[in-house]
């Protein structure tokens, strides 16, 4: 390519920039805008009426978490388990991955797993004494940021509550020495 077809291409991409900025200038000018001017319509509103009677949702009936384990699924909460093999180990002789090995857990002391470190909400926990209980444990897969503030754990939690309980049933027959379901 020669020189003067270069400077013809630079002209128009000159020629070219200027025209934008030039419309821009215009437009601004034309279309100018003063603050604090205000502008615009004032509507007016009607006032709102008080609602005769409120209309109340039907209560949800709760289900007891005792309830939901004796008629849990060992089968689908191994299935749900599947999910948690990337993170936790559930083997009797498992070792901890990026969250702790979970054979035994049910009735476990919180934070109790040999050569993990846990967050500092979960070893208050343990230096609480308290151990991991299947309400606990509910509670913890529910939403683990709810139930411990501050937990490392990045998962957001099961809604379902058959799906818990489901997963629950199946981490208590992880144990040499299972824990036995409530009775209420």
């Amino acid at each position: 390519m020669n020189w003067i077809n270069l400077q013809k291409i630079f002209g128009a991409v000159l020629g070219t920039l200027l025209f934008i900025m030039a419309v821009g200038f215009l437009a601004a000018s034309i279309y100018e805008t003063k603050p604090g001017a205000g502008g615009g319509y004032t509507l007016e509103t009607a006032e709102a009426e008080p609602v005769a009677e409120q209309v109340e949702a039907p209560a949800v009936e709760q289900v007891s978490l005792a309830a939901l384990l004796a008629n849990a699924d060992m089968a689908s909460g191994e299935k749900l388990a599947k999910k948690c093999t990337g993170c936790h180990s559930f083997a009797q002789d498992g070792s901890n991955k990026v969250g702790p090995a979970l054979y035994g857990v049910v009735g476990r002391a919180i934070a109790g797993g040999e050569g993990f470190g846990y967050s500092d909400v979960l070893s208050g926990y343990n230096s609480e004494g308290r151990t991991w209980s299947f309400e606990d444990l509910d509670a913890f897969l529910t939403r683990p940021k709810d139930y411990a503030p501050g937990t490392k754990m990045s998962f957001s939690g099961l809604k379902s509550e058959t799906d818990r309980a489901d997963l629950l049933a199946y981490m208590q027959s992880l144990s040499a020495a299972p824990v036995a379901f409530p009775t209420e």
